[in-house]
């Protein structure tokens, strides 16, 4: 398989994309065009979601083709180059996918060597569920499962803290409750800035920040780029 699953498309300041675009040209290297899911878009058209990804693919030299203009999106997902899946909503995404039969579709074309690229909610769908995602549930999908491409839990733009005056949980608290009512899997707390890579059955941190790793039983731990996360999988 190849993933590269994104926490976070901006960091603050920068431009739209600026920060993954360098390990994303890598990862995509030979590829002229991919099949570009904008499902996660809410509050602007999945046009203009497609235009906005094209403007900055663009300069990688790849075409953007997004699975919302054709009446057989599945159809385009099964004969795409490489995949990716944007940032937004996770549950307006999945629904959508859901719909489309784009879970399994993607999940077949991942698991026969399709590279695959997501970011925000494009890094939750790639998960056995979305339940750990940090969105509100603005609209009902038919289940929280997701591709299921890996076995362990992602948590974007994973923070340590809650904001100065703010007495509701932290996101570590949040986790802490997802792992007590499922014990067996593995959540990852993926800071922004940073992405993981897999490839084959190497799994690895990029970016210069640890990952927070959490599991009912085992001490709440972080890991540093370069180290071994093949247990992840």
């Amino acid at each position: 398989m190849k993933l590269l699953l994104i926490s976070n498309s901006t960091n603050a300041g920068e431009e739209y994309l600026r920060y993954p675009l360098p390990e994303i040209g890598r990862f995509l290297a030979g590829i002229h065009e991919i099949a570009f899911v904008p499902y996660a878009a809410v509050t602007f058209s999945y046009a203009e979601y497609e235009r906005k990804v094209q403007a900055r693919f663009a300069e990688l030299g790849i075409r953007v083709r997004s699975v919302h203009r054709t009446k057989d999106p599945a159809a385009m997902i099964r004969t795409a180059e490489a995949i990716c899946v944007g940032g937004g909503n996770t549950f307006a995404l999945a629904r959508k996918m859901q719909q489309q039969g784009l879970m399994q579709a993607i999940l077949r074309r991942i698991k026969a060597g399709t590279p695959y690229v997501g970011w925000s909610a494009g890094s939750n769908v790639c998960c056995p569920t979305i339940s750990t995602t940090n969105d509100m549930p603005i609209v009902e999908p038919e289940s929280f499962r997701a591709i299921g491409a890996v076995k362990f839990q992602i948590n974007p733009h994973y923070l340590d803290a809650n904001p100065a005056g703010h007495a509701g949980e932290t996101r570590e608290q949040r986790i802490l409750e997802f792992i007590e009512a499922n014990p067996r899997r593995w959540v990852a707390g993926l800071r922004e800035g940073c992405m993981l890579r897999l490839e084959g059955e190497r799994l690895e941190l990029i970016g210069n920040r640890p990952m927070r790793l959490f599991r009912k039983g085992v001490e709440t731990f972080e890991v540093q780029p370069g180290d071994d996360l093949s247990f992840l999988l």
